[in-house]
């Protein structure tokens, strides 16, 4: 009896179960193949957002705004989001097929649009939505980190998402990237001075970054198993008084 409860106990054990994307043996990993840079820019893709200054006069008056410290002379748009269809939905213009295109290809295409309204425009165009999903090290807690800048490194997101915890692996670090239907694994180590050149690797928005936890064996067996020994105790005690009584 004492051992079927033992048994089943253990069967139902869940030592570190938090540990997320275990990698199978036969699984290719890109370790010697990391891209420290994308081999193409960022395009513009569905459920993104986009935001747009606009300036007339090749944007003569925010050279001057800023030459003589006042304000800046040009129209900042708010967040458009890009629909199922590929268009986003902007003022004056309408429906743009922005889908596809990177943010200088978006910026000159808009440039032409607003010349049928403006003398010269000048158009500076940045995607709102990116951003990364880091996994510290500790096996559970995530963080969402927005990129701001289009040259943003591994190092930077890192140090943004509180660093790396102290059960997490400096020398597995997980960048995976998704091509087209498929994700690749890129296996980074920071844990030496030679591994410094992978800090400067560029992430890429809707990159998952995973930071590897250490196992703890025996802790969390432990927590799981004295449980099951106090509950074995225990019915070893009821069993003792039975006999006692008979």
């Amino acid at each position: 009896m004492v051992l079927g409860i033992f048994t089943i106990s253990l069967g139902s054990c869940g030592v570190n179960n938090n540990i997320m994307f275990k990698t199978p043996k036969d699984i290719e990993l890109a370790s010697d193949t990391i891209m420290l840079a994308p081999p193409v820019d960022y395009l513009i893709s569905v459920d993104d957002r986009i935001a747009f200054t606009l300036a007339t006069n090749n944007g003569e008056g925010i050279v001057q705004s800023l030459s003589l410290g006042g304000l800046v002379n040009a129209v900042s748009s708010t967040d458009y989001v890009v629909r199922e269809d590929g268009n986003a939905e902007l003022p004056l213009l309408g429906k743009v097929k922005v889908k596809g295109l990177t943010t200088f290809q978006c910026e000159d295409t808009l440039e032409m649009l607003f010349a049928r309204h403006y003398q010269n425009p000048f158009v500076q165009v940045k995607i709102t939505s990116q951003r990364v999903l880091v996994f510290t090290g500790n096996g559970s807690s995530a963080s969402v980190v927005g990129l701001t800048n289009t040259n943003t490194t591994l190092l930077e997101v890192i140090a943004q998402a509180g660093g790396i915890q102290e059960r997490g692996k400096a020398n597995t670090i997980k960048v995976i990237r998704k091509f087209g239907d498929e994700r690749k694994i890129f296996v980074v180590d920071l844990s030496t001075i030679e591994g410094l050149q992978y800090a400067d690797m560029i992430v890429q928005a809707n990159d998952f970054i995973y930071i590897e936890p250490r196992p703890y064996l025996i802790r969390e067996f432990m927590q799981e198993v004295t449980p099951v020994l106090s509950l074995i105790s225990t019915t070893l005690s009821f069993v003792a008084i039975l006999n006692l009584i008979k």
